[in-house]
């Protein structure tokens, strides 16, 4: 049986954040499918993942984390998998797989506010050429990542020579509203309030199309008051969350008429698997991975144009086009579920061991 080892040190216990709900996510179905041996760097990320076997390493930002692999070996490490591209392999004698999520750093450099000033300056230099990452990856067996808008730009700028697996980034199941809210006033939007998101866009346009809008996330004081200096002027209401919590979330999309997003670039679009899977209906900048993620059940605008962002949010008003978008987002969002990811990774999995 392979000795198969999951880096789990990347997941944030206090605050999950995209790449630990996707390494949590993973986990939890891939321990049904097949025996996992955990990488953790603290008791927190224990707790939070729950009963198995774990082993303690150092934390990923130590400087011991160039030991890593030596510590694997005598282990008797036979197959590793890392949710990230910085698990280190030097001196391994085992096969890796890194993963890669997107290319979206490369172009829009602002490191995660939740890193150390130091750690962010080599971030940021890090990103400033293609040469360290495929330095990184050329050091694994095989590469992850979770879309095939990501792959497909990873290939177009040959990040790596190692084969490319995606496995989809999923959300947490819901019980869907299946009650018609195509009168619902209420827009809401999950994400951060960094520039290339865009939220300008969407606080104008709900004065357009006279609804109102939820901002979701936790918000900083002066991006908030720039927000609603914006709303003012425009005549937009806009409600300010400051953070929610998951139970709140789903309770605001079930009942909100729709999910937006004006975003000019992205990753994935987590909250839009979550929008659909809750039976809200989606309005979405003409960006490639979205149409990838969402196909035809969303409603599509140029992320500059908030008249055709408020044209689309005034005919989810329509009864009709309201259920026929939200039922083709139920069925669309079961095709990014954490059983089916994780069965991919088992199989890349299997192709790897020895």
């Amino acid at each position: 049986m392979t000795r198969f080892y999951f880096d789990a040190r990347f997941v944030n216990a206090d605050h999950p954040d995209g790449i630990s709900r996707f390494a949590i996510g993973l986990l939890h179905e891939l321990r049904k499918l097949m025996p996992v041996i955990v990488m953790v760097s603290n008791e927190q990320q224990q707790d939070l993942l729950g009963a198995g076997e774990y082993v303690l390493f150092p934390d990923v930002t130590s400087p011991k984390e160039i030991l890593t692999a030596f510590k694997l070996n005598k282990l008797g490490a036979e197959v590793v998998f890392s949710p990230m591209q910085t698990t280190s392999g030097l001196g391994r004698k085992f096969k890796l797989i890194l993963t890669l999520h997107d290319l979206i750093y490369y172009r829009h450099r602002t490191p995660p506010k939740a890193f150390s000033p130091l750690v962010r300056i080599i971030w940021f230099l890090y990103h400033l050429s293609y040469w360290p990452q495929r330095l990184v990856l050329s050091g694994s067996d095989a590469v992850v990542t979770v879309s095939k808008t990501s792959k497909a730009q990873m290939e177009r700028v040959r990040i790596t020579k190692r084969p490319i697996t995606v496995i989809y980034n999923a959300a947490d199941a819901s019980e869907p509203s299946t009650q018609n809210r195509s009168s619902s006033n209420q827009v809401v939007y999950m994400g951060s309030f960094i520039g290339y998101k865009n939220v300008e866009t969407l606080v104008r346009a709900m004065a357009i199309a006279d609804l109102e809008l939820v901002l979701l996330s936790k918000i900083t004081p002066d991006r908030k008051l720039e927000l609603e200096a914006l709303a003012e002027k425009c005549g937009s209401k806009v409600v300010f969350a400051n953070g929610v919590s998951d139970q709140d979330y789903w309770k605001w999309l079930s009942q909100a008429r729709a999910l937006a997003s004006a975003s000019f670039d992205e990753g994935f679009g987590i909250p839009v698997v979550e929008a659909m899977s809750s039976g809200t209906p989606t309005v979405l900048s003409e960006l490639a991975i979205f149409k990838e993620v969402a196909e035809d059940a969303a409603l599509y605008f140029e992320p500059r144009d908030e008249h055709a962002l408020a044209a689309q949010l005034k005919a989810l008003g329509n009864p009709e086009l309201w259920e026929a978008k939200s039922k083709l987002g139920l069925a669309r969002a079961k095709q990014f579920s954490w059983a089916n990811s994780a069965a991919q990774l088992q199989q890349l999995v299997r192709q790897l061991a020895p």
